[in-house]
């Protein structure tokens, strides 16, 4: 009997053994079916690519093998990029993000890449691997949509252009002839009817100016972004009672489109911390970088719970228009601690790239 048992033991663990294998050989069929896979050593170097690896790429494995994604790099992400998954990989943490290669005949794909570090017994990274998915299409449809929703929010600015300039140089000048007229008259008629007519004729000609200046202030096209801001944070504090601090390096006229969406955001902003935010000041500070804008608006007022609040029109129509200038726009809030709204956008907008994908 006891030499029974550890032959019973031995059997049972190559029953494990060839078990546990079959396992992976089942979890690397799956993975070679749906993704596209390699692996790399600690240096980055290629050992191990699938067959839909070679597929996308149009690189066979003996191409492939030995070399690093280098081969791939269709330079279309800026170098910090590369240099941040490195560092994040290099510490033994997951990286995820979508990256543009390029094939061996020069078409451009996208991958959504996921790379796992494994790790040896002191913690170090040994090898990686990467499991990507093929998103070209998807991101097509992506920059059609943005194209278009760039397309709707320039047709849209125009329009407000033009309704404001008529309000402005159309009703608004006739009412001021009007306003002239009644003047003359009541130097001459002392009459109640032509007082009223004369209040009733400057309110008009005030609440057309006001809507001509939501529409599209005429200092932004004429003087810029920084005369446009500051005239506009004088109406609203005088409008509702809310100090609104500015600090502003800005030392540039930047492009018509950047400047019309740091000040829709801000005015957005603004609007919202008047609803919601129940505050008696604000602040808005805007800096230039080196190739690049901040705008933070910022209240310490009730704030709320992003991961449960309801997307409104107005926040949807900030991301939008972020995105349609290549800028990106965070929101951090908690109930009780206040809001803030930071906007980053290039100082210039970049050529489109024109390349298929």
């Amino acid at each position: 009997m006891d030499r029974q048992k550890p032959l019973t033991e031995k059997a049972n663990l190559e029953l494990e053994l060839k078990k546990s294998m079959q396992e992976l050989m089942d979890i690397k069929f799956a993975l070679d079916e749906s993704s596209i896979v390699a692996i790399t050593d600690s240096r980055g170097i290629i050992t191990y690519v699938n067959e839909q690896f070679c597929q996308i790429s149009k690189y066979r494995k003996e191409e492939l093998i030995g070399q690093d994604h280098r081969i791939l790099n269709s330079e279309f992400h800026v170098p910090s990029f590369f240099k941040d998954m490195w560092k994040t990989i290099g510490t033994g943490e997951v990286w995820k993000g979508e990256i543009r290669n390029r094939a061996k005949d020069g078409t451009l794909y996208w991958v959504d890449t996921t790379i796992v570090p494994f790790l040896d017994e002191k913690g170090k990274p040994y090898q990686y691997l990467a499991i990507r998915y093929e998103i070209t299409e998807r991101k097509r449809v992506e920059q059609e949509l943005q194209k278009m929703m760039t397309t709707i929010i320039d047709v849209q600015e125009e329009e407000r252009k033009r309704l404001s300039r008529n309000l402005h140089d159309g009703i608004g000048q006739n009412l001021y002839s009007h306003l002239i007229t009644i003047n003359r008259l009541i130097s001459e008629i002392n009459h109640p009817l032509l007082q009223q007519m004369q209040e009733e004729a400057t309110q008009l000609i005030q609440e057309i100016r006001d809507i001509s200046w939501e529409l599209r202030p005429s200092v932004l096209d004429d003087l810029g972004l920084v005369p446009a801001i500051r005239s506009f944070l004088s109406r609203f504090s005088e409008n509702y009672n809310i100090d609104v601090y500015l600090e502003c390096v800005l030392n540039q006229r930047l492009n018509i489109s950047i400047e019309l969406t740091i000040y829709r955001i801000i005015q957005e902003a603004l609007t919202n911390i008047r609803k919601y935010a129940n505050v008696r000041d604000a602040a808005v500070t805007i800096r230039e970088l080196d190739d690049a804008v901040r705008i933070l608006i910022e209240d310490h007022g009730e704030g709320f719970d992003p991961r449960t609040q309801t997307r409104g029109v107005g926040l949807f129509s900030m991301e939008e228009r972020a995105r349609a200038v290549g800028g990106e726009l965070t929101i951090w809030s908690s109930p009780g601690t206040g809001t803030k709204v930071i906007l980053e956008v290039p100082a210039s907008i970049p050529e489109k790239d024109k390349k298929e994908y």
